[in-house]
């Protein structure tokens, strides 16, 4: 699946014979979810970061580790529903034929994930990426 606008690649706008309208509907979709995905993807990393001293300590308090892995899987749980919103919204504005072709760009083994490589079982084991957001630092926890 191609990153960021990728509705706005000339190539891809002519495969996918994308309409100026659903480029801009599209357009609108990012503008409104960008900052909520930001904020939800910096959240998730500063819980992850709380863990650390936790972790590191001499004596790790198990209640407050298990209650701060309750926050971390909530706060990634928040991240991913947010980007099935965008992600979603972008698909309602293709046709069945363009979503057809949308998906059979994708790589092997991402067709049962939707764009972006979401979308329930076999997904990844990490929140994606918001668009333009910082990749999040990977082996924590």
């Amino acid at each position: 699946m191609p990153q960021g606008r990728w509705w706005n690649n000339p190539e891809m706008v002519q495969k996918l014979t994308l309409t100026a309208d659903q480029q801009k509907k599209m357009d609108d979709i990012f503008q409104q979810n960008r900052l909520r995905l930001i904020d939800l993807n910096a959240n998730a990393q500063r819980e992850e970061v709380t863990m650390e001293p936790l972790m590191a300590a001499d004596t790790p308090d198990e209640p407050k580790i298990l209650a701060q892995i309750d926050k971390i899987a909530q706060s990634r749980a928040e991240l991913e529903k947010a980007n099935a919103r965008f992600l979603l919204g972008i698909r309602r504005t293709l046709t069945q034929d363009q979503w057809k072709k949308l998906r059979a760009d994708m790589p092997r083994g991402a067709a049962g994930r939707g764009p972006g490589g979401m979308g329930g079982p076999g997904g990844p084991p990490n929140p994606p990426n918001p668009p333009n957001a910082p990749a999040p630092r990977k082996g924590r926890g």
